[in-house]
C-alpha cells in the first residue's frame, strides 16, 4: 500500500519515489588559517573554509579523537565532509592527516572549488580519507 504523499519528503518502498530526500544540516562549521580541524568541524558535514589569499593546511583530528567522539562507529562505519574553499589567488587548502589517518586521492582543494571526502574507520584508532569527488 502506497503511503499518501502528505507533507512532502521520501519514503523506501512503494509511493512517493520522486519527492525530495530530506537530510539534516546542522550548523555549518568554518576555518580559515592554518589549523588541526577538530572532530566537530569534520563531522558538520560541510567545513566553509576561507583561506582569504594565502594557502592553508587544515590537518585532521586523530584517529583516536574521531574515535573518541564517534563511540558507535565500527569498522565500516563513514561519514562525508565537503570542503568549501572560499579563498582566492594562492588561497589552495592542504589537507594533512592526523595519526591514524590515511590520505587517499588528492590532499588540495584549489580555491574557489570544493572536495567531498569521505572518512572510512578500518580499525582501533585508524580512519582512512578517501577524496571521492
Amino acid at each position: 500500500m502506497a503511503l499518501p504523499s502528505v507533507g512532502g519528503g521520501y519514503q523506501n518502498t512503494d509511493g512517493n519515489l520522486s519527492e525530495v530526500t530530506f537530510g539534516d544540516q546542522g550548523t555549518v562549521a568554518t576555518a580559515t588559517a592554518t589549523a588541526t580541524l577538530t572532530v566537530a568541524q569534520i563531522t558538520a558535514g560541510i567545513l566553509s573554509a576561507n583561506p582569504s589569499t594565502s594557502a592553508a593546511s587544515y590537518t585532521l583530528p586523530t584517529g583516536t579523537l574521531i574515535d573518541a567522539t564517534l563511540t558507535n562507529a565500527k569498522v565500516g562505519s563513514t561519514f562525508d565532509l565537503v570542503i568549501v574553499n572560499l579563498g582566492t589567488g594562492a588561497g589552495d587548502i592542504t589537507i594533512v592527516a592526523g595519526t591514524g589517518i590515511t590520505l587517499v586521492g588528492s590532499a588540495t582543494v584549489t580555491d574557489g572549488t570544493s572536495a567531498q571526502i569521505r572518512l572510512v574507520r578500518t580499525g582501533d584508532a585508524t580512519w582512512t580519507s578517501y577524496r571521492i569527488a
